[in-house]
C-alpha cells in the first residue's frame, strides 16, 4: 500500500512470475508489474488496493458474448486497473482501454526438454561395434605371428642368411616380439620400421599396412560424424517442424492464451475452406467464373486444424505443473516426448529457473504486454503520460534487467552441451586414461628390468667367484677285477692306470 497516494484504485491481478508474485513470507506482492506499478505512483499520486481475480484468468470472451477473468471485473466496475503481463487484444479493446504498451512484443513460444546427450569416457570406442574390434585384434595377432612364420621359415630371411646380411647396416631378425611391435606401430604415423627381408614377409607387411588404412580412414571419419551427431540438442527447431512431425506430442494448457490461438486459426482454416468450396460448387457461376475457381493444389492451408487434431487427441495439460510433467516424462507420461506450447514470457522464466529445460524456436502470434482500466477512465492518459517518461528515463529496462537478468532466483547452466562447443572431456577422456595406464605399466616394467638386471648380476658374479677346478671325490660301486691285469680308466677327464690284487676291489678316483 502506497501511504502518499491521495485517492485509492482497485487493483486486480494474475499471477505470472516474475510479473506478478505473492511473497508468502513477507505477505507483500512483488514483481515486473509491481515496480512498474510504484513507478507510476510517484508522477500521478494515488493509493491502491491489490487482489487476485478469483478464477485467475486474465479475461476470454464466452460463446454467449460474456467475459470472465480480469476483464469481467473492469467490465462489471469491480475492478479499477487490471494489471499482470495482459495481452492487448482486439475484441478486449472493445469493453476496455488499453494503455500504451510497458513491455516488448512478446507472442507463444515452444518449450522441450533438454536433450540428455550420453557421455562416456570411452565413447571413441563405441564408434565401432564390439565385435568389429574383436576381429581387428584377431587380424592383428593372426598377422603378427604369420610374418614370425614366415620369416622363420622363408630361406631368405634375414635370421636364415645373416652372413649374406651381416654387412647392412639394419639387422632385424622377426621373432614373436618383434613381429608383435612390427603390426603395432605400423597403425601408428611412427611407422613399423625395417621391413622384413623375404619377399614373403614383405607381402603379409604390404597387406597388414593396406588393412590398417583402410581401418583408420574409417575409423577417423565415423568417430567425427558420431561425436557431431550424438551433440544435436533438439530434433526440432520451429512450429513448421513441429506440425510435420508425429513423434513428439505438443499442446497449451486448456483455455489459455495459446489454447484459444490455436482454435481460433483451425476455425478460420474450416472457414475459408467452406467459402472456397460453396464458390467452387456454386451453381450460378458461369464456366469461365468456375474455371478460375479450379485448382490442381489445395488453396487453403490445413495447418492449424491438424495440429489442433493432434493437441486434442494428445490431451491439454491442466496447468503448468501438469505441462512439466509431461515434458520430463514422469509418472504416468514415461517414454511420451512432450512439447509446451505456451506464452513466450511463461516459457523464459521457467527455463531461467529450470537448467533441464530450453526454448525451441522464434515467438510467433506476437503482442504487447499493457494496463487495463474501465472504458471510459481518465488513468488511461494519466498512465500513458507515466509510462512515457518511464521510457525516456530508461527506467523500465533497468527493471526488466532486476527481474529477468539479475533475478537471484536464476540459475547458473551448465553449458556444456552447446553445440559451439568443442568436444567435452567426457566423451574423450577415456584417451588419457589410456596414457596413464599405459604410464603406470612402463613403470611396472622398468621396476621389473631393474629387478631383474639386479638379480641377473649377482647370479653372475658368484659364478665367477667359483674355481674353475674343485677337488670332488665320487664313490664308484666297487669292480671285481681279473688279477694281474691293467685297467685304463677314464674319470672325469683323466686317464689313471691301477693294478688290482686278485680277488681284491678297488676304488676308481677321479680328479
Amino acid at each position: 500500500m502506497n501511504n502518499t497516494a491521495v485517492t485509492s484504485y482497485r487493483v486486480v491481478v494474475v499471477q505470472h512470475p516474475p510479473f506478478i508474485m505473492y511473497d508468502n513470507k513477507t505477505n507483500k506482492w512483488e514483481g515486473f508489474c509491481i515496480d512498474l506499478l510504484n513507478a507510476i505512483c510517484e508522477t500521478v499520486p494515488f493509493e491502491y488496493e491489490i487482489r487476485e481475480v478469483e478464477d485467475g484468468e486474465y479475461g476470454t470472451l464466452n460463446e454467449n458474448g460474456s467475459w470472465n477473468g480480469m476483464i469481467k471485473q473492469l467490465v462489471d466496475k469491480r475492478a479499477d486497473i487490471a494489471l499482470s503481463s495482459l495481452w492487448v487484444m482486439a475484441e478486449r479493446e472493445k469493453v476496455v482501454d488499453f494503455t500504451v504498451p510497458f513491455y516488448d512484443l512478446v507472442g507463444l513460444s515452444i518449450m522441450m526438454q533438454k536433450t540428455k546427450t550420453s557421455t562416456s569416457l570411452f565413447k571413441f570406442l563405441t564408434v565401432l561395434e564390439n565385435n568389429v574390434w574383436f576381429c581387428i585384434l584377431a587380424a592383428y595377432f593372426f598377422t603378427s605371428f604369420l610374418m614370425w612364420l614366415f620369416d622363420r621359415w622363408s630361406p631368405y630371411s634375414y635370421q636364415n642368411n645373416r652372413d649374406k646380411y651381416k654387412d647392412d647396416e639394419e639387422k632385424r631378425e622377426f621373432n614373436l616380439r618383434e613381429c608383435f611391435w612390427f603390426c603395432m606401430t605400423s597403425l601408428t604415423p611412427q611407422g613399423g620400421g625395417e621391413a622384413p627381408k623375404n619377399l614373403s614377409g614383405r607381402l603379409v607387411a604390404a597387406t597388414w599396412w593396406l588393412f590398417g588404412f583402410i581401418i583408420i580412414a574409417s575409423y577417423t571419419a565415423n568417430l567425427a560424424a558420431f561425436l557431431t551427431v550424438s551433440r544435436l540438442e533438439i530434433p526440432i527447431e520451429n512450429l513448421d517442424d513441429l506440425s510435420k512431425q508425429y513423434k513428439i506430442q505438443y499442446a497449451p494448457i486448456r483455455n489459455s492464451p495459446a489454447y484459444s490461438y490455436f482454435q481460433r486459426m483451425a476455425n478460420i482454416e474450416t472457414r475459408f475452406y467452406e467459402i472456397w468450396k460453396d464458390m467452387s460448387l456454386n451453381d450460378s457461376l458461369s464456366d469461365v467464373e468456375r474455371a478460375k475457381l479450379a485448382v490442381w493444389d489445395y488453396p487453403v492451408s490445413d495447418k492449424y486444424t491438424k495440429m489442433f487434431q493432434a493437441m486434442k487427441e494428445t490431451g491439454f495439460p491442466a496447468d503448468i505443473d501438469e505441462a512439466l510433467r509431461r515434458i520430463r516424462q514422469k509418472d504416468e507420461y514415461v517414454n511420451n516426448e512432450f512439447a509446451f506450447i505456451e506464452d513466450a514470457s511463461t516459457i523464459k522464466y521457467l527455463v531461467m529457473t529450470n537448467c533441464d529445460l530450453t526454448q525451441i524456436g522464434e515467438e510467433f502470434s506476437r503482442k504487447p504486454y499493457a494496463i487495463a482500466v474501465q472504458q471510459g477512465s481518465p488513468l488511461k492518459d494519466q498512465f500513458n503520460n507515466a509510462i512515457l517518461i518511464l521510457l525516456n528515463k530508461r527506467r523500465l529496462e533497468k527493471m526488466k534487467d532486476r527481474w529477468w537478468k539479475y533475478n537471484p532466483i536464476r540459475k547458473s547452466c551448465d553449458l556444456k552441451s552447446d553445440q559451439s562447443d568443442g568436444i567435452s572431456i567426457y566423451n574423450i577422456g577415456g584417451v588419457f586414461l589410456v596414457i596413464f595406464v599405459g604410464i603406470i605399466f612402463a613403470c611396472l616394467t622398468l621396476a621389473f628390468e631393474y629387478w631383474y638386471y639386479q638379480h641377473h648380476a649377482k647370479v653372475t658374479e658368484l659364478n665367477q667367484a667359483t674355481p674353475s677346478k674343485m677337488k670332488m671325490t665320487k664313490t664308484i660301486k666297487p669292480m671285481r677285477v681279473s688279477t694281474g691285469k691293467v685297467m685304463d680308466t677314464r674319470i672325469f677327464g683323466t686317464w689313471e692306470k691301477e693294478r688290482t690284487l686278485e680277488g681284491g676291489y678297488i676304488n676308481l678316483l677321479g680328479s
